[in-house]
């Protein structure tokens, strides 16, 4: 084995996707955040199993954690991949294949398709799909909490449960009726799984279209206040503690939280001892509503010295056309404040997990007015890349980044995702090379979901996925020869 400069040794451009892997790396940075430790290593990977891993310690040379670094595979906690009903945005197949390449080995897909993943024959039917890909990137399914998502009765949790979802979630809407909420909490405790919900009060976002702020307000757009959230996150963690009382499994996840406000009850609610777990998105951390108005400056960059946001039309920052549809999602982009409590909150482990909310939608969706446009941005190849722009601002730092996209979404769903993540030996090779010191630029062409544009459409990222190993199967390998 030879040590590397900035690229490993690899199985070759080209070579068949599925194909057990061999590896030999000596000097990347190697990242296991189940042990809490990270530097220079020596990893043998044979016939996709690991053979061997070494640590160097006192070692000298070129490895450092801003060249070709080695993690865990990564988990995402939330993801819509369209089958059924949306093909024409997202396939299983292609969903998977843009998971890869954004270095995920196991992704969690939301029940909200055409019609809704309500029924355990759809949950074995999309397994199927997956299986047919070729991917060895693992697909676990999210079932719906009520029937047809409709809100009305609670899904066959038990069937469902029982054809293998790892959570329970009317994901893009919430689950309104408390004494549905209840009864699911209580019910997926006993089936030993979490209820996943997208927390919003309806009643004070009907219409809304951005972040109530100032950017909503010049650009004349109906506001969507941080309180819609924070009251459904705050009724949630008052009806999780009801359940918990009589189901101490009962346990409940809150996905794409976006408020300093719903960071600050999950952070208390954690030191009250309650069951609750959260995930922040990737374009909350590192987005703000000023890019509606046009600016492209990252979340960190848009407050003062003082903590205080800047105004983006008295500092130039203004560099591109206002009202890009690719970036209305839901929660809206917030502002500078909010993006930064969500840092933190990822920083000190109040977030347990940073997901993606990969949400492809076709042309025709999208490339409309921005009130009419559908909510979502296509954003699973791009998860690493923003993240590793928010460690080189200061937070959270390299290991705490990998570990919100291994370890931490992995303890959400439990024993469904696996091994845990790591390096053990004899163990498949699950893992992702990806090297530091190389940017990339965006571009559709790269890009291998089907989802249309999106807000980082030429914009440079560090972090180029190299390698991607899942269950010791080749699963994406990057075209440029070593």
């Amino acid at each position: 084995m030879s040590a590397i400069a900035s690229r490993p040794a690899r199985t070759g451009a080209g070579a068949e996707i599925g194909r057990p892997v061999d590896l030999d790396l000596t000097g990347a940075w190697l990242v296991d955040p189940s042990t809490g430790r990270e530097g220079p290593a020596e990893l043998v990977v044979r016939g996709g199993r690991i053979d061997s891993l070494a640590w160097l310690e006192g070692a000298s040379g070129d490895a450092n954690e801003r060249g070709v670094v080695v993690a865990p595979g990564f988990t995402d906690l939330h993801a819509h991949f369209r089958e059924p009903g949306g093909e024409a945005a997202e396939t299983i197949a292609t969903g998977l294949a843009a998971a890869a390449h954004g270095g995920f080995t196991t992704v969690c897909a939301m029940p909200n398709t055409t019609p809704p993943i309500d029924r355990a024959a759809m949950v074995e039917a999309g397994r199927a799909a997956a299986d047919a890909s070729g991917s060895p990137v693992r697909l676990l399914q999210v079932g719906a909490a009520t029937a047809g998502r409709a809100g009305e009765q609670l899904a066959p949790l038990g069937e469902l449960a029982d054809a293998g979802v790892v959570g329970f979630s009317d994901d893009g809407s919430p689950i309104q009726r408390a004494d549905l909420l209840r009864h699911a909490l209580a019910y997926g405790g006993m089936l030993g799984l979490p209820v996943i919900d997208h927390p919003e009060d309806l009643t004070q976002t009907s219409g809304a279209e951005a972040n109530d702020g100032l950017v909503a307000t010049v650009l004349g757009l109906r506001g969507w206040p941080a309180a819609a959230e924070a009251t459904a996150v705050a009724r949630d963690l008052a009806i999780l503690a009801e359940v918990a009382r009589d189901v101490p499994s009962a346990r409940l996840h809150l996905t794409h939280l976006s408020t300093a406000e719903s960071i600050d009850l999950v952070r208390r609610a954690k030191a009250a001892g309650m069951p609750v777990t959260c995930d922040v998105t990737p374009h909350h951390l590192a987005l703000t509503d000023e890019w509606l108005a046009g600016a492209r400056r990252w979340a960190w960059q848009a407050l003062d010295d003082h903590g205080i946001p800047r105004d983006p039309w008295r500092d130039g920052a203004l560099e591109s056309e206002p009202y890009d549809s690719a970036l209305r999602v839901n929660p809206p982009l917030r502002g500078a404040a909010d993006a930064h409590a969500c840092v933190v909150g990822l920083a000190d482990g109040t977030v347990d997990a940073v997901a993606s909310d990969h949400a492809p939608h076709t042309q025709v969706d999208k490339a409309v007015e921005f009130g009419l446009a559908r909510r979502g941005i296509a954003g699973i190849e791009t998860v690493l890349g923003l993240l590793l722009e928010a460690v080189d601002a200061g937070q959270p730092s390299l290991l705490r980044a990998i570990e919100a996209l291994t370890v931490g979404p992995s303890r959400v769903v439990g024993d469904a995702a696996g091994a845990a993540p790591g390096f053990a030996e004899g163990a498949p090779a699950d893992l992702v090379i990806f090297d530091r010191s190389a940017r990339w630029t965006v571009e559709a062409e790269q890009l291998l979901t089907r989802g249309w544009g999106g807000p980082l459409l030429g914009r440079s990222l560090s972090g180029l996925v190299l390698l991607t190993v899942a269950g010791g199967r080749l699963a994406y390998e990057d075209a440029e020869p070593a």
